[in-house]
């Protein structure tokens, strides 16, 4: 029988991550050498990552860094939800936000590409990947540059990291600004304003608003007020300045930053799976 505790176990599970059962197996194998049984829990899980791509990772964790005018954030997948609050996970994606952080990274594609410690991240993610036992990829991430940035995380759980992360670059009040972001968060805009609305979607919304209208049998006199004020409603619910603002529904968010002195200069919203 093979030589070692509970307590090995245990440690090796903390260390690597990996299941109950393919500890012990690895311990078995390894006739209770730790170290070997390390090594081969990384060679079984390395075999397994190909087999994992194919899996769907929608769980994990939103992450953010600000510095001065500066903000990032990195969005972390894994396929569980045990996995994604565990300390390991959590680790991993520190690491994986400093390296987006220190290169500058805007993109996913920049971000892997990066190097730490002697490898790129997206072989940290697959070596974490094999250790973990679960398909752990980058799938989003976003920067800012303002003359200010503020971060906002939600916990979507008590009992889970942040499910939604937000960034906000403005100029003026950080008060306001911190309750933009939070606004942002709850009410997830697409855009900060509707000039970065493409004009081959103004075009779509007054199609289907004059589509409907003639659907619902309203008098042709009528039409270009009813489209008129369908397409305003489109802006009020995915511009971020004429949304409606969370604290107060009387104002926009435009208003509430006028109020306080406040120029919004762009934002990201980031939400785990979504």
């Amino acid at each position: 029988m093979a030589n070692y505790t509970a307590a090995d176990i245990k440690a090796l599970r903390e260390a690597t991550g990996a299941g109950m059962m393919d500890v012990k197996k690895a311990l078995d194998e390894a006739e209770g050498d730790k170290t070997k049984a390390t090594e081969i829990l990384r060679v079984k899980g390395l075999k397994g990552v190909t087999k994992r791509e194919g899996r769907s990772a929608s769980n994990g964790l939103v992450t953010a860094h600000v510095d001065g005018g500066v903000g990032t954030l990195v969005e972390v997948n894994c396929e569980t939800d045990f996995v994604a609050k565990g300390e390991k996970f959590g680790e991993l994606a520190a690491k994986v936000l400093d390296a987006a952080v220190a290169a500058g990274a805007a993109d996913a594609d920049t971000l892997l590409a990066t190097e730490v410690d002697g490898k790129d991240v997206k072989t940290l993610l697959d070596e974490a990947n094999s250790a973990i036992g679960e398909k752990i990829e980058v799938r989003r991430v976003a920067r800012v540059e303002a003359p200010k940035v503020v971060s906002y995380l939600h916990k979507t759980s008590p009992d889970l990291p942040a499910q939604i992360g937000v960034i906000f670059g403005y100029d003026g009040d950080d008060d306001a600004a911190h309750d933009v972001a939070m606004h942002i968060a709850a009410f997830s805009p697409s855009v900060l304003s509707r000039e970065e609305v493409s004009e081959e979607m103004v075009a779509n919304e007054r199609r289907i608003a004059e589509e409907t209208a003639r659907e619902e049998g309203k008098p042709e006199q009528a039409l270009p007020r009813i489209v008129e004020g369908r397409v305003n409603g489109f802006f009020a619910e995915n511009v971020l300045l004429e949304q409606k603002f969370a604290k107060d529904q009387k104002k926009t968010v435009q208003k509430v930053l006028d109020e306080a002195s406040t120029t919004a200069k762009g934002f990201a919203r980031l939400r785990v799976g979504n």
